[in-house]
């Protein structure tokens, strides 16, 4: 029994000190002490301050997907700019769908041109579709064939379905959407 008490003593001694300085810390501004790390609203702070990892970058896709797309932007935004393929093409599909922002297939076919530059197995998909479509870009069935070509050969599966279906991309493109990519004027 002694023995508990001592150690119950010693472990009240020991947490004293820790939480009369995050009192102390908190009182003269220094800030948040244990700041929570797992949520969105971190991220979206991480952001605002220019910050970026994989993990801030992979959290656009729950923003957006919960319908939050001008977090989504900002999110993918910046890890595009630093070079993140993926939120490339998070971007791209923003731009195209009018998700967070204006409709603007021009700036959703540049993302895709940046991403398959890069290499992104779905960047080259993309812009092989936006070449095969014209959306955005002006038509060109042989580089799009080209680009989709690319992306088949890295293993995607969408881009070997293309292949498969000669090239028509109305195999991979739901009927809903068919009008948007037909040409216009």
């Amino acid at each position: 029994m002694r023995k508990m008490l001592l150690c119950a003593g010693l472990m009240l001694a020991l947490a004293a000190p820790v939480q009369a300085e995050e009192a102390g810390a908190e009182a003269v501004g220094q800030g948040d002490l244990n700041p929570p790390e797992m949520s969105l609203d971190r991220v979206l702070r991480d952001v605002g301050r220019g910050e970026t990892s994989m993990t801030h970058c992979a959290s656009g896709y729950f923003m957006t997907k919960s319908g939050d797309h001008g977090a989504a932007r900002a999110v993918f935004g910046l890890c595009a700019e630093r070079g993140w393929t993926g939120a490339m093409t998070w971007m791209s599909q923003l731009d195209d769908n009018g998700l967070g922002g204006p409709e603007d297939p021009a700036a959703a076919a540049e993302w895709n041109r940046q991403a398959a530059a890069a290499g992104d197995p779905v960047g080259l998909f993309n812009r092989g579709l936006d070449l095969l479509r014209g959306r955005g870009v002006a038509r060109d069935p042989a580089a799009g064939r080209q680009y989709v070509d690319r992306a088949a050969a890295a293993g995607l599966g969408d881009a070997q379905r293309l292949q498969r279906a000669g090239y028509d991309w109305r195999e991979v493109t739901p009927d809903a959407d068919e009008a948007r990519y037909l040409p216009q004027g």
